[in-house]
């Protein structure tokens, strides 16, 4: 019996998931959760799942289960021992990731979730490769080239599809101790595993064992999960709960999945970073092409130029951006490689914005894009500035051409 959180629809704007990792995160623990908070989705993504090519022998179920303090599901492939691999025909080989790309990309894989599933697979690949020093296509995958990875994969891809969201997560929990693999025994985190979270906030809260594995890093990772705290008002859908297959003592092994959607007095006002920083070692044409591509970051919002005087009397660029906060890493990440500066400045601010919308009319023979404010109750009208560039007859023409264009609009705004 589904527990009445459970969420009977993922057809929302806005939704946000965050995962909470609590005992750790993996694949296996990542489809549990998001299936026992979407049960909708189940048939859809085990069908996804065999249309990888899993063979009919190995057994895809969940079971429900309980432990000490909580209810949630759990999700096991269970393969005969005589099962063959991905590509060859022996058990336990060692399956390259051009080998397992193809063999994606050959399946009747919906093409969304198989670009998911390979941009997984790639993140761990090149993980794999920077620890061992290879090609990232002679790369072998060992525990990971069995159907059992190969579903947890797919399995993801098909839910990050279905729900179109945007993620975060909490901070990890470290883990201790060695973990055996076809390597012989590593250090929990895994060297690959270790990679693909750099920047990810840790807590060691004193449990051994390996919390989070290469799979459930890499779906992080692909994810763009990020760890900053939500700042605006957002209204709880529900929740699941996965089990992983340890156990630990005095805490539960799940991760939990936590559904959002903006509640209705979010709407109008939320929160941005604002990022700052000085340039004074880049060539002027230089930084107009850094810019535009800053610009062009889908989490900024404006990018601002102004010049100043700093150090030693030179002349400074001072840069300043607006971006969205759940992808503020990302933003970070690109002001670094796109600029010379050594170092930012950021805040959290808060913003209050008109409801606006956007509409394209015709005037004077030309097609114009025009945006509509309702400016406390009044609606007012610009058109955008690019699509009067063309416009022959200077000024004159272009503010008659504005004129026309804003009239068409507020009288289809009256009647």
């Amino acid at each position: 019996m589904r527990r009445p959180e459970a969420l009977r629809s993922v057809s929302r704007p806005g939704m946000h998931i965050h995962l909470d990792a609590v005992g750790g995160v993996a694949g296996d623990m990542f489809i549990a959760a998001m299936l026992d908070a979407f049960p909708d989705q189940r048939n859809g993504m085990l069908a996804a799942i065999r249309s990888a090519g899993l063979p009919a022998e190995v057994h895809i179920g969940f079971t429900e289960h309980q432990d000490h303090a909580l209810t949630g599901l759990r999700f096991r492939v269970i393969e005969p021992r005589a099962t063959e691999s991905v590509v060859t025909r022996h058990h336990h080989a060692h399956t390259s990731f051009s080998e397992i790309r193809a063999h994606l990309q050959g399946s009747a894989l919906s093409p969304a979730v198989r670009d998911h599933a390979i941009a997984i697979f790639s993140v761990l690949a090149e993980a794999e490769a920077k620890v061992h020093g290879k090609e990232i296509d002679t790369v072998s995958f060992h525990e990971l080239g069995e159907w059992d990875s190969i579903a947890d994969i797919v399995g993801a891809a098909f839910l990050i599809d279905a729900l179109s969201a945007t993620w975060s997560v909490s901070t990890l929990p470290l883990g201790r101790g060695t973990v055996k693999t076809a390597h012989g025994m590593l250090p929990v985190p895994s060297p690959a595993t270790v990679l693909l979270l750099r920047e990810f906030e840790f807590t060691d809260d004193g449990h051994d064992g390996e919390r989070v594995t290469p799979t459930g890093a890499a779906i992080l990772r692909h994810l763009g999960c990020t760890q900053a705290p939500a700042r605006r008002s957002r209204r709880l859908l529900g929740t699941g709960i996965g089990f992983g297959t340890r156990t630990f003592r005095g805490i539960s092994n799940v991760l939990r999945v936590l559904a959002f959607e903006d509640s209705p007095e979010s709407h109008g006002g939320d929160a941005v970073v604002q990022v700052q920083f000085e340039v004074d070692d880049q060539t002027p044409e230089d930084m107009a092409i850094a810019l535009d591509k800053l610009r062009a970051h889908p989490s900024v919002l404006d990018v601002l130029q102004t010049p100043a005087f700093g150090k030693k009397g030179r002349v400074t660029m001072r840069i300043q951006l607006l971006a969205e906060i759940d992808n503020m890493e990302s933003v970070f990440d690109a002001c670094f490689s796109e600029t010379t500066t050594i170092g930012l400045r950021y805040h959290i601010m808060q913003r209050r914005k008109l409801a606006r919308a956007s509409t394209a009319v015709e005037a004077a023979g030309r097609q114009m894009r025009v945006k509509v404010t309702d400016r406390l109750g009044r609606k007012t009208v610009k058109v955008e500035a690019d699509d009067l560039l063309n416009v022959m007859g200077g000024r004159a023409e272009r503010e008659r051409l504005q004129r026309e264009a804003e009239q068409v609009v507020l009288r289809k705004e009256s009647s």
